[in-house]
């Protein structure tokens, strides 16, 4: 079941970074914490997920070039060192008491530019320490790991405000951070030399959009996150509204359905693990994104707390299923000298697209109301996860070689 984990480097990447991730979530609540407090303001705290993740929309296609260019090993260790000191600023701020909204909100920009370069070369190297055999494996290790730290994390964050600090916290993130480092420094790749550096970088990711578009099959991937990005995830983002106007609950309430939203994706991420070897990934892309697209519409018309909790598991089962399989299917069919640019634009799609996503369905909920809000969207999907499937399956993908793809052995 977790045969990528045999591979002695890809172990000791995977439980370096699961540790550092644990860290980074007891950051991100107790970061949100400590605005709530400063400010006693929501729209800031808006205001600074905005800001975490705007810098992904802004500068992760450059940054899938310098994955091109550069050792992606060289670039996550400087990326993840960066991280480690903007978590001691943020820890010695906070001690000293003279800690300012403003000061917060710009060392969160400066983890978002941060973030919007380590994450190509982030996703673009599990292919180099796994190969094709094991990569949906790996990505779905990986998605277990993250969404096992989005539970861990935040309930140590509530145990260790309490007994070392928000700044103790801030430091024991950037401690954290150490454990991906080492393991970074102690693994060996094979260097991958790149031909790239003869032509400028602005060229490089112009070859990088050409490729993406001149190949029919890894664009309609990039589409299906796309609606995924605007459309789909944007649900969370109401989920305070949800729970207090419609289910009538509190904050413990609304943990809850968070939670149950983490343990859908936690299941879902097992279950990929398992289908290491399954060939038939394109069928199951096109079954699971009608899933989460049917998933959203049944949320859509639920008031109970129970039937929330159930719908919210299998959003965030589906909604993983569907964003691992196009990163596995992009990974196992692009070239290697295209995979850190067609990666950027993979983050640019997902993780940039998503502030517009959110900002489309608030204006829904407000003028709307939630429900038909959230109904909305999950039309939205079905209708456009329709039209993206049907035109998969009538695509021949070919290699630049010219032979054919055996899509269903992807």
């Amino acid at each position: 079941m977790f045969s990528s984990l045999e591979i002695k480097t890809f172990r000791i990447y995977w439980l370096g970074m699961s540790v550092s991730l644990v860290g980074t979530w007891i950051q991100i609540v107790v970061q949100s914490w400590l605005v709530f407090q400063l400010t006693n303001s929501s729209f800031l705290l808006g205001l600074v997920g905005f800001l975490g993740t705007f810098p992904v929309f802004l500068f992760s296609l450059p940054a899938g070039v310098l994955a091109d260019r550069l050792n992606k090993k060289d670039i996550l260790i400087f990326t993840q060192s960066l991280f480690m000191v903007l978590a001691i600023i943020l820890g010695i701020l906070t001690q000293l008491k003279i800690i300012t909204p403003f000061q917060i909100m710009l060392i969160v920009l400066l983890n978002g530019i941060v973030m919007a370069f380590d994450g190509p070369s982030r996703q673009a190297i599990v292919m180099e320490m796994v190969g094709n055999k094991h990569l949906l494996n790996a990505v779905a290790l990986n998605s277990i790991s993250f969404n096992a730290s989005r539970v861990i994390g935040p309930a140590l964050a509530g145990i260790l405000v309490g007994s070392i600090g928000m700044a103790g916290c801030f430091y024991l993130n950037a401690v954290s951070f150490l454990a991906v480092i080492f393991s970074l420094l102690v693994i060996k790749l094979e260097k991958v030399k790149s031909n790239r550096r003869n032509i400028s970088q602005l060229q490089d990711l112009k070859e990088g959009i050409i490729y993406i578009k001149d190949n029919p099959f890894v664009f309609m991937l990039i589409l299906s996150v796309g609606i995924f990005s605007l459309f789909g995830i944007s649900y969370n983002i109401l989920m305070p509204v949800f729970a207090r106007n419609i289910l009538k609950t509190d904050a413990k309430g609304l943990g809850i359905l968070m939670s149950s939203n983490g343990l859908g994706a936690l299941l879902a991420g097992l279950l990929l693990a398992h289908l290491t070897g399954f060939r038939y990934k394109i069928r199951l892309l096109t079954f699971c994104s009608f899933l989460f697209s049917f998933s959203l519409i049944l949320f859509s018309f639920t008031k109970t707390f129970l039937f929330s909790m159930l719908c919210l598991v299998f959003l965030g089962g589906w909604g993983l299923m569907v964003v691992a399989l196009v990163n596995t299917l992009l990974q196992s069919c692009v070239e290697d000298e295209f995979r850190g640019r067609v990666m950027g634009v993979f983050m640019f799609i997902l993780i940039g697209l998503m502030p517009f996503g959110n900002l489309f369905i608030g204006y829904l909920s407000q003028k709307l109301g939630v429900n038909l809000a959230l109904f909305i969207n999950g039309i939205i999907c079905f209708i456009l996860y329709s039209i993206i499937n049907r035109l998969i399956f009538k695509i021949t993908c070919k290699s630049l070689t010219g032979k054919c793809v055996d899509l269903d052995k992807i």
